[in-house]
């Protein structure tokens, strides 16, 4: 893919003091950090790298990486090494793509509380797909599956929703033998949706009951008496948006899937079309309105605030593990599921990309560390350029 014209971190350089003097009593310093490491992120400010090839001998310099997971340049290389280590735990069977949404009533809500209700989206949404799969009248089997969280939708908005990455089947309760779901279907899609409904409403009541929930600005009408059960009442009444994509085949096409939803931030930088007189305009798909491919302009003050909506609490995990899966079992269920499969572990022989010699395409490696002094201020080196690899050395 080309290196685009225009990045986030432009608009950033250019639009950031008056940004930041007008939303600053509604930002935090996560936000600002996340800005700044944006703005850095491969220029000499981090420091660099002198790189040489093991093959013609080619040297080049290149800029260190922030390693930000909200920057849009710094998630290719983490999402190669984390598509190879997956590789691994991968079975020969089809996979079901399965998606919960909270309402839109929520989002205030969750943006004033984000690291309790991520949680409780993660928690509610796993825990009714194992429920509902242990069930004899649906599979009656012990599941395994692994989830991303997304908290935006194409324009940008706020839109938390969490995919789930399936296999077609799973063990018998007492692990004797290998049970497969439907071709068609994997789970009832409605019956996910109530169950999904009632627990994360129930979760709510009683963080509410325990006094962890916080009310600002458009919500603190919640505290006055009676109006939050009212409130859940409401929520209760909705149909909640649970979505189970047609499975799609093996190892190679489920980990070209993965590939579109790990690590991804809220805009990359190849969806950014102009940045003109204060405005920004990118590329979207209105998918209330068949996918439909879109261009909208937004003011570039408007365009940071929807950005900075998705910047998520310090140390929140957004790859999470349920089931089989989860860390502690993993290995074993694994080794389980193959044996009653008949298959062997499903290695990618593929390793994560390298940076390549623009001179041969061998294999370039580090040879020296470069302090941001040595950067500027000797002139004898390379002029350093930007990295257009997504494996960072640094």
């Amino acid at each position: 893919m080309s290196r685009p014209t225009l990045e986030v971190a432009d608009i950033i350089r250019k639009t950031d003091i008056s940004f930041w003097q007008q939303q600053q009593p509604h930002l935090a310093w996560p936000h600002r950090k996340v800005l700044d490491a944006i703005v850095r992120c491969r220029t000499a400010a981090l420091g660099g790298h002198r790189d040489q090839c093991v093959r013609c001998g080619h040297q080049a310099i290149s800029f260190n990486s922030c390693r930000n997971r909200h920057c849009p340049k710094c998630q290719g290389n983490a999402r190669a090494k984390w598509l190879a280590a997956r590789s691994a735990e991968l079975l020969p069977i089809p996979y079901f793509h399965v998606v919960f949404t909270l309402p839109h009533d929520l989002s205030a809500l969750v943006l004033q509380n984000k690291r309790l209700l991520y949680d409780l989206l993660y928690r509610t949404s796993a825990a009714t797909m194992l429920e509902l799969a242990r069930d004899p009248k649906h599979l009656g089997a012990d599941i395994g599956f692994l989830g991303v969280l997304h908290t935006w939708g194409q324009n940008l908005e706020h839109h938390p929703h969490v995919h789930y990455i399936v296999p077609a089947g799973g063990l018998t309760i007492d692990g004797p033998r290998w049970i497969d779901s439907s071709r068609r279907f994997f789970l009832p899609v409605h019956a996910l949706s109530r169950v999904f409904r009632g627990k994360f409403v129930a979760g709510l009541n009683q963080l509410f009951a325990q006094s962890e929930l916080q009310f600002h600005g458009s919500q603190q009408y919640l505290t006055a008496s009676g109006c939050f059960p009212n409130f859940l009442r409401q929520l209760f009444r909705q149909d909640w948006v649970v979505y189970a994509k047609p499975p799609f085949g093996g190892a190679e096409h489920v980990l070209n899937y993965l590939a579109r939803y790990t690590h991804r931030v809220a805009i990359s930088n190849h969806r950014l079309v102009t940045f003109e007189n204060g405005s920004v305009s990118f590329r979207w798909r209105d998918y209330a309105h068949g996918g439909k491919k879109k261009v909208m302009t937004v003011s570039a003050h408007e365009f940071l605030r929807r950005f900075l909506l998705h910047v998520l609490p310090r140390g929140l995990v957004r790859i999470r593990h349920f089931g089989l899966f989860a860390n502690r079992r993993r290995s074993a269920a694994l080794e389980r599921c193959r044996v009653l499969l008949g298959a062997t572990a499903c290695v990618d022989p593929t390793e994560p990309p390298s940076l390549r010699c623009p001179a041969c395409s061998g294999i370039m490696l580090v040879v020296e560390r470069l302090t941001r002094g040595q950067l500027y201020f000797h002139p004898n080196l390379i002029a350093p350029q930007p990295r257009r690899c997504s494996v960072d050395s640094s």
